[in-house]
């Protein structure tokens, strides 16, 4: 399998669609700042392929890099044609020097080590643009919760995806090679129709939880979708919908 395996499992195309919204206000927060229009624009740990096709709608040429080859195989099956699709880690793309004006990457590059930000200021040409969507810790998130509750924190040791939200942290990682920094705070809203639709979504669909989940012992796989299925009842509406709410920024910056 990939080196990234864990994101060939469930059904990350699932995902995608959930978080579509943020994808599209990626683009349309960089295309403020610049049009999109006969720019060459790289989708950096691109999945399956939103943002890529995103910035297709607004004119751009665009390349779309993840190192998940499932993934690329169903980005390339819904844009065969409008798109370049490059199996690629995002830290080493192979992609010629300077040979883009944006590096986009919504919930992507949040999974790589901050070298990538090396890969992102090789690629983009003098005065280009990097854009990145990013989580940010939250009080209360249905999501994860259940896994500190039954699992304990992870090691501190390391920082995690949500330190690209953090905009302390951002600003440090891109100062060497940016400048203009804009951290945009945003808000997403999940919604399911029903906790069991929820439940699927996490025992099913989506490659996090799907590895977590398959890496544990029966035991705590039962604890922790039963902490899963509390988390998310609680976010319930009358009618039984779940919706809860996850802070993201949109990051915004221009290479020396």
């Amino acid at each position: 399998m990939s080196q990234q395996a864990p994101w060939a499992r469930g059904r990350y195309e699932s995902v995608a669609t959930l978080i579509a919204p943020v994808a599209d206000e990626l683009v349309a927060r960089v295309e403020d700042l610049r049009p999109l229009t006969g720019t060459d624009v790289v989708d950096l740990a691109c999945g399956t392929g939103s943002v890529a096709r995103a910035a297709v709608r607004r004119g751009a040429r665009v390349t779309g890099v993840d190192i998940t080859p499932e993934l690329v195989d169903i980005a390339r099956a819904a844009s065969p044609d409008a798109i370049d699709w490059v199996v690629a880690d995002a830290t080493d793309t192979g992609l010629p020097d300077s040979s883009a004006d944006v590096v986009l990457s919504s919930m992507g590059i949040i999974f790589t080590p901050a070298t990538v930000l090396d890969e992102i200021a090789r690629l983009l040409r003098p005065g280009g643009t990097l854009g990145f969507t990013a989580w940010t810790r939250s009080a209360h998130n249905p999501f994860h919760d259940p896994v500190v509750e039954v699992l304990g924190s992870p090691p501190s040791t390391t920082p995690g995806p949500d330190a690209w939200g953090d905009a302390e942290t951002v600003r440090a990682r891109l100062a060497d090679a940016f400048h203009t920094v804009e951290v945009d705070p945003r808000v997403h809203t999940w919604r399911f129709d029903s906790v069991d639709t929820a439940l699927h979504f996490i025992a099913h669909e989506s490659p996090v939880h799907v590895d977590l989940l398959s890496r544990v012992d029966e035991v705590q796989r039962d604890r922790l979708l039963t902490a899963f299925e509390a988390a998310l009842t609680a976010t319930t509406d009358s009618d039984g919908t779940v919706a809860f709410e996850s802070p993201y920024v949109v990051v915004t910056a221009l290479v020396r």
